[in-house]
C-alpha cells in the first residue's frame, strides 16, 4: 500500500501541474499519478518523498481498478508478481547511495511479444503459446532491468502483432480479447501495440514499450493520444522478440511525453551480438537521447510536407494547424515536398513480410522451451484450426496460410521484392526527397480517427491516411506526437527522416509538443453521443 506520506506527495504532483486540464472521470481525479513524468517521479524518489514500491503499488492499484473493472480496458494481460519485490530491491539500492539512472524505480509495461524471464508468460497474445516462460530476457528487457526499471506487466496486443488475418480487429488477442480505446471505449485502440498505447495513455504505468513492423507503434499512439517512437531498424535489438519480419521489425517507446520517450530510448538502444542488425548502430548511438530535447528546436529547421491524408478533411485540418505552429516556431516549411515513388510499392511489402514471417517465425519457434508444442508456422495453423471457437471466433488466419505457402528467402521473388522496397522507399524515396528539398525531416498525418470496433463484421483499424509505410519499409525512424482531437478522439502528426536521425526527430517533436501541449488525459467515455 502507498503510505500516507507518499500519497500526499503524489497528490502534490497532481496539484503542481502533473495533471493536464480537461474533462475527467471520478476515477481519474482520484489518481495521484495522472500524467506524471519520469522526471517528476525521479524528483520525488531522489528527495525521499516517494519510493519505488509506493509508485509501483499505485500503478498496480490503477490497473486493478480500470483494466478488468470500471471501463475494463483490457490493456494488460498479466501483472508481474515480482514487481513489488523488484521495487523494494531498487529502494534498498537507493538507500545505499546507488542509483542506476533516470529509470531507477520507474514502472514499465512491455508488449507481450517481448520475452521476460520471470513469472510472466510471453505469448504474442496467442493461446498456442500459453504457459510459455521465456528461457531468458529479451535484450531490451535486460537493458531495462540494468537501468533500474520495474517490469510491471505484459501488455495485450493484436495477436501475432496483427499478422494473422486481413480482417482482424486491432487490439484483439486470444488471451486478452478486445483491448479498448481509453478515450471512447467502443473505438479501436488501433495498431498491434494496442495494449501498450492504452496502458500508457490511461496512466496504468509510467512508460511502455511497443513493437512495429508497419504502423504498430505509430497508429495506436495516434489513436490513443500518446507519443510513439519507431527507431531506425538496428538501433534497438530484436533478440527475444516474437518476429514478423527482420527487415522492418523494431521495438520502441510509447509514452505520454517526448521527454519520457527520449529517456526510454536511451535505455533500449544498444548493440547486441544476438541481433546482427544492431552492428550498424555503431557510431550512431547517443549516450543520452534526452540531450536533444530543445524547446527552441524548430527554429531554422527545414521540414517537408510529403502529403495530406488525401481523403479526410478532419485529419488534414490537424496537419494544417501543425504547419502553422511549426512556422510560428521558426521552421521553414517546404509544402509540398512529395515522395515521387509514393504509391508504387504495390504488393512488394506484403510479399517481403510473408516470406520473412515464415522464415523468421519458424526460426524463433525452434528456440522455444520444450513444453511449447508448436514449433513451426504450420503447427500454429493446425492449432488455430483445432481451437477455432477460442482462437478464431471473429476472424481467420489467411495471412498465416499465405505465408506458409511462401518459399525460402533464396527465392528470386523475395529477393526482387526486397530490392524494390529498398529502392522505392530509401534510394528514390525518403533519401531522394530529403536531398532534393534539403530537408531536416518530413511531416505528415499519423493516422485517421479511431473507428468503431466491429468484431462481427471484421476490421476496427486506425482510420488510415497515415505516414507509416515508407519509413517502416525503409527501416527509418518515425515519431508521432499528439496534435489535436475530434469529438474527444486524439489525432497526431508525424515527423520522420533518414536512418539514424533520432536526435533530429526528438528535437523537432519536443519543440512541437512544448508549443502545443495538445495531449489531454482520456475520460473513458463509453460511446460518442452524436445526436
Amino acid at each position: 500500500m502507498v503510505s500516507r506520506r507518499e500519497f500526499a506527495e503524489l497528490a502534490s504532483l497532481a496539484v503542481a501541474g502533473a495533471v493536464l486540464p480537461g474533462s475527467r472521470s471520478r476515477a481519474q481525479q482520484s489518481f495521484a499519478l495522472e500524467e506524471t513524468t519520469i522526471a517528476q517521479l525521479q524528483d520525488g524518489l531522489k528527495a525521499g518523498r516517494l519510493t519505488a514500491r509506493g509508485v509501483t503499488q499505485a500503478y498496480l492499484d490503477r490497473i486493478a481498478a480500470l483494466d478488468r473493472q470500471g471501463p475494463a480496458l483490457r490493456a494488460v494481460l498479466e501483472t508481474n508478481p515480482e514487481a513489488l519485490a523488484i521495487a523494494d530491491a531498487l529502494d534498498a539500492e537507493r538507500r545505499r547511495g546507488r542509483t542506476r539512472g533516470p529509470l531507477h524505480g520507474i514502472p514499465v509495461i512491455v508488449k507481450d511479444n517481448i520475452e521476460t524471464h520471470d513469472r510472466m508468460q510471453t505469448t504474442a497474445g496467442s493461446l498456442a503459446l500459453e504457459g510459455n516462460i521465456a528461457l531468458r530476457d529479451a535484450f531490451i528487457v535486460e537493458r531495462l532491468r540494468a537501468a533500474g526499471a520495474v517490469i510491471l506487466a505484459k501488455a495485450n496486443l493484436s495477436e501475432w502483432a496483427n499478422f494473422r488475418s486481413t480482417r482482424s480487429s486491432s487490439g484483439w488477442s486470444g488471451r486478452g480479447r478486445q483491448c479498448r480505446n481509453p478515450y471512447v471505449l467502443d473505438r479501436t485502440p488501433s495498431g498491434s501495440s494496442a495494449g501498450s498505447a492504452t496502458a500508457v495513455s490511461a496512466n496504468l504505468c509510467a512508460v511502455a514499450v511497443g513493437t512495429e513492423t508497419d504502423g504498430s507503434i505509430i497508429s495506436p499512439a495516434n489513436a490513443c493520444g500518446v507519443v510513439g517512437f519507431k527507431p531506425t531498424v538496428g538501433l534497438v535489438s530484436r533478440a527475444g522478440i516474437v518476429p514478423i519480419a527482420h527487415s522492418q521489425d523494431t521495438a520502441g517507446p510509447m509514452c505520454r511525453s517526448v521527454a519520457d520517450a527520449a529517456a526510454l530510448l536511451t535505455a533500449l538502444a544498444g548493440v547486441d551480438p544476438r541481433d546482427p542488425a544492431t552492428a550498424q548502430a555503431e557510431g550512431h548511438l547517443a549516450k543520452d537521447y534526452t540531450a536533444f530535447l530543445d524547446a527552441s528546436g524548430l527554429k531554422g529547421a527545414r521540414i517537408g510536407v510529403q502529403a495530406r491524408s488525401g481523403n479526410n478533411p478532419i485529419v488534414d485540418k490537424v496537419v494544417e494547424q501543425a504547419i502553422a505552429v511549426l512556422k510560428a516556431q521558426g521552421a521553414e516549411i517546404v509544402d509540398p515536398a512529395p515522395i515521387e515513388t509514393a504509391g508504387q510499392l504495390g504488393t512488394n511489402e506484403r510479399d517481403v513480410l510473408q516470406y520473412e514471417f515464415k522464415a523468421d517465425l519458424n526460426a524463433y519457434l525452434a528456440t522455444m522451451p520444450a513444453s511449447i508444442k508448436p514449433r513451426t508456422l504450420a503447427d500454429l495453423i493446425a492449432f488455430n484450426a483445432a481451437n477455432e471457437a477460442r482462437e478464431m471466433p471473429f476472424f481467420g488466419q489467411e495471412i498465416f496460410i499465405a505465408s506458409e505457402a511462401r518459399g525460402p528467402l533464396t527465392d528470386q521473388a523475395y529477393l526482387d521484392a526486397r530490392a524494390k522496397c529498398i529502392d522505392l522507399t530509401r534510394t528514390k524515396g525518403i533519401d531522394a526527397t530529403m536531398d532534393k528539398f534539403k530537408l531536416d525531416a518530413m511531416l505528415g498525418p499519423s493516422g485517421g480517427i479511431a473507428s468503431l470496433v466491429d468484431l462481427a463484421g471484421g476490421g476496427g483499424g486506425g482510420g488510415g491516411g497515415g505516414s507509416s509505410q515508407f519509413p517502416a519499409v525503409a527501416g527509418y525512424p518515425h515519431i508521432t506526437v499528439p496534435a489535436g482531437s475530434h469529438f474527444g478522439l486524439p489525432l497526431g502528426v508525424s515527423f520522420y527522416g533518414r536512418a539514424w536521425s533520432e536526435p533530429v526527430l526528438i528535437r523537432l517533436a519536443y519543440a512541437f509538443e512544448q508549443a502545443t501541449k495538445a495531449r489531454r488525459a482520456p475520460a473513458f467515455t463509453p460511446t460518442l453521443a452524436l445526436s
